[in-house]
């Protein structure tokens, strides 16, 4: 796999990013290379745990960051931050995978993001529990629960963020993720 050159610095504040959208929408390819730099490990990694392999993973990211060059010009600060806006053209990329391809080819290795927060209580109880053996239990959860995990704990998205990213409510994300901790509490006392 080719080396791909990242930036390891911490997302900028929303109005660092505001600023460098409205440059990137101006047509500031500098601009534009920071977005791509500063979000590509997430986007990736998002790919990556969502389709289950490399090759997939990194067609879907290119093609994310082709789809934000074209359509730039007509994000709109909103309710939801830029990222989510970038995640959201990722899922749909990921859903549009899985239609047209009907599969699912998972690795044994599954990229972390670079740049995690500070571990919240279900974060910590996740890595206690061993990384191998969570990602079987995530595994039977449905396609829906699995997202709503994902993007919550690995990315760190906020219930609204995340009903963006995935087209719900607000109201079905928090049930999701609480019917998949539920779920996952009884796999765990099963064992």
């Amino acid at each position: 796999m080719a080396e791909y050159a990242v930036s390891a610095e911490p997302l900028p504040t929303q109005d660092e990013m505001r600023e460098l959208v409205e440059r990137a929408q101006a047509g500031d390819r500098d601009a534009l290379e920071e977005l791509y730099l500063r979000h590509f490990d997430r986007v990736y990694s998002y790919l990556h745990m969502s389709v289950g392999n490399r090759h997939d993973a990194e067609d879907l990211t290119m093609k994310t960051f082709l789809r934000m060059l074209e359509s730039i010009g007509r994000f709109r600060w909103q309710s939801v931050p830029f990222s989510a806006w970038l995640f959201r053209i990722a899922h749909n990329l990921a859903m549009d995978h899985f239609r047209a391809a009907r599969r699912w080819q998972p690795e044994e290795d599954v990229p972390e993001p670079e740049d995690r927060q500070e571990a919240s209580a279900e974060e910590a109880a996740m890595e206690a529990i061993g990384q191998a053996s969570m990602l079987e239990l995530i595994d039977s959860l449905s396609h829906d629960q699995r997202d709503v995990l994902t993007l919550k704990f690995v990315f760190s998205f906020s219930n609204g963020e995340t009903a963006s990213i995935l087209g719900k409510t607000e109201g079905a994300v928090k049930s999701l993720q609480h019917r998949a901790l539920a779920t996952l509490q009884k796999q765990i006392r099963a064992r």
